[in-house]
């Protein structure tokens, strides 16, 4: 038997488990930083975990129906708008990203900000407005049919009210996201490879085909990705088109059908899809890094478009944003200047007041469960708590409906079994205490749009607060003395800026509010939706302005913080 040296023993270390020199251990030691978040995240988790358990249950005649009927529609559809929509936003994202980033045209400067402001637009409004400019008494038809036929043009709103038709309306809407996230790639390529492309003969198109485009495949995989759980979680748009996908069919099967098994049963469906453009995506990007994050690659030279090659880049980027922005507001502003004086009442106020008091509530328990959740695993960085942060953000790939439909069951369970107890106790009917409740709706909001907090703040403590936490914890502070009185302060930007997000985005939700809201409690985004429904195009002009204005606001931020990233 061989004997161990001293030195070699010095060598190998304490005598420590393998798996716990390679990384965390699972444990964790049980703090109230700890309990609170893992409660935190159990609960943010409890929707999930409410449809596959529901799912396990004795399926219904009318999920059988639906199965043997229109399940194979729902498939095909949302599939194809998936494959579509993907193409689009592919084309129009990665083409005018290349454009603004390393060619000089006439109103370069406009677009590099302009492009993004589609996102300030939903989806649903984008739809209804298309559809009114188009119809009968809209100034498309009313122009053309000044030199031909008006039966020739009767039929373009038909045609554009088709399953292509609302692939163009979303690829128009969501193309920004692939535009975002390839253009800060490209920006962070290194101006020196592609020159070295040049010089060694290569043609402006061979370089961006051969050489910037697969650097960028990650970036394009990621915002690709995002456009297509958009599109799995679209409602609006689709319901107004006529176009039945999953999202529609869980309505359909809660609300006209009665039967929650089988939305239950569409919902995991939809899920599945979900998680396996999430794996689809992690499995493309693997450890692929192309961009250089040393800071010291010289930044890509732009080469300057003259004659028709500049005139045909500005229309290239003029061509979405007038039809994915310009287009549609002036004709809400339109409808807005006539319907405005005679809509404006205490009713719309009280639409206003609901729609801000819901965002703002919303953002602030949001802000206060990611700034928990990022604190503890800064407290105690265990493995537990980095996997029990990272699957609190899953909420945000989950399409609204589908969150919604996971809320409904436990808390009409909760209100079930309250009602029990209060009856055994010799009371009266209870009614439903949780469910159908403001308080209800902002807890699936958290569920939601966890995410949309928690990124920014994690990244805020990695840069503003790297060691002083450490510091005052060194000095004598409690972590709650430190959290309110050294890092929150120095996250205050970040924490607004967090807050803003969650605010526009609970602003615009339409399904998961439709589906949670009180009764009789309407948001800007319920009503809009609804008087588009009933075809009262020009009264929900002046609520989805009010949406888009407040959707600006996170444009511009996006605007200036990547205009800082290139200085």
């Amino acid at each position: 038997m061989a004997v161990e040296s001293l030195e070699e023993r010095r060598a190998r270390g304490p005598d420590l488990p393998r798996r716990s020199r390679n990384r965390p251990a699972l444990r964790v030691s049980l703090t109230p930083w700890t309990i609170a978040t893992l409660l935190t995240v159990a609960l943010v988790l409890l929707p999930l975990v409410s449809i596959f358990l529901g799912v396990l249950g004795e399926s219904s005649d009318t999920w059988r129906h639906l199965a043997s009927t229109v399940l194979a529609d729902y498939v095909r559809n949302s599939a194809l708008l998936v494959v579509g929509v993907a193409l689009m936003t592919v084309v129009i994202g990665v083409g005018t990203a290349w454009l603004v980033t390393t060619c000089a045209f006439p109103g370069r400067r406009l677009f590099e900000w302009a492009l993004i402001l589609p996102l300030a637009i939903p989806t649903y409004i984008m739809a209804y407005t298309y559809a009114g400019i188009l119809s009968h008494t809209g100034p498309i038809q009313g122009t053309l049919q000044l030199v031909l036929d008006p039966s020739s043009t009767a039929g373009i709103r038909t045609r554009l009210m088709t399953l292509p038709g609302v692939g163009l309306i979303l690829a128009l809407a969501l193309y920004p996201y692939v535009y975002l996230i390839t253009r800060t790639s490209f920006l962070k390529q290194s101006g020196g490879i592609l020159e070295t492309s040049r010089i060694l003969g290569r043609s402006s198109w061979a370089t961006f085909s051969r050489v910037a485009l697969p650097m960028a495949r990650p970036a394009i995989v990621a915002g690709v990705t995002l456009v297509l759980m958009e599109v799995l979680n679209e409602y609006g748009a689709v319901r107004y088109f006529g176009v039945t996908t999953f999202t529609t069919g869980i309505f359909r099967a809660w609300f006209a059908l009665g039967d929650p098994p089988a939305a239950l049963r569409l919902a995991a469906l939809l899920l599945i899809f979900v998680f396996a453009l999430i794996l689809v995506e992690r499995w493309q990007r693997g450890r692929a890094r192309f961009d250089d994050v040393t800071g010291r690659a010289r930044p890509v030279a732009r080469f300057g478009l003259r004659g028709w090659r500049g005139w045909g880049a500005t229309a290239a980027c003029a061509i979405p944003v007038a039809f994915g922005f310009a287009f549609p507001v002036l004709q809400l502003t339109a409808w807005a200047a006539r319907s405005a004086p005679g809509y404006v009442d205490d009713r719309f106020l009280r639409l206003t007041l609901n729609s801000f008091v819901l965002a703002i509530g919303a953002s602030g328990i949001t802000i206060v469960a990611a700034l928990l959740i990022v604190y503890s695993v800064r407290l105690a960085p265990t493995r537990l708590l980095r996997l029990a942060a990272r699957t609190s953000s899953l909420g945000y790939s989950i399409p609204g409906a589908v969150i919604a439909v996971g809320v409904l069951i436990p808390f009409i369970w909760l209100d079930r079994r309250i009602a029990a107890v209060v009856a055994g106790l010799g009371g009266g009917p209870t009614g439903l205490l949780i469910t159908g409740t403001v308080g209800a709706l902002l807890f699936a909001y958290l569920v939601r749009f966890l995410a949309v907090a928690l990124n920014p703040i994690e990244s805020g403590f990695e840069r503003s607060c790297a060691h002083l936490d450490e510091s005052s914890r060194s000095l004598g502070a409690s972590p709650f003395r430190t959290l309110t009185r050294v890092d929150v302060p120095l996250l205050r930007g970040t924490l607004l800026a967090a807050a803003l997000l969650v605010f526009v985005d609970v602003l615009k939700e339409l399904p998961l509010t439709l589906i949670l809201r009180p009764f009789n409690f309407d948001t800007l985004a319920t009503r809009a939706f609804q008087l588009a429904m009933d075809e009262q195009l020009a009264r929900a002009a002046l609520p989805s302005l009010l949406i888009i204005a407040t959707g600006l606001a996170p444009v511009i931020l996006l605007s200036k913080l990547i205009g800082r990233g290139r200085s």
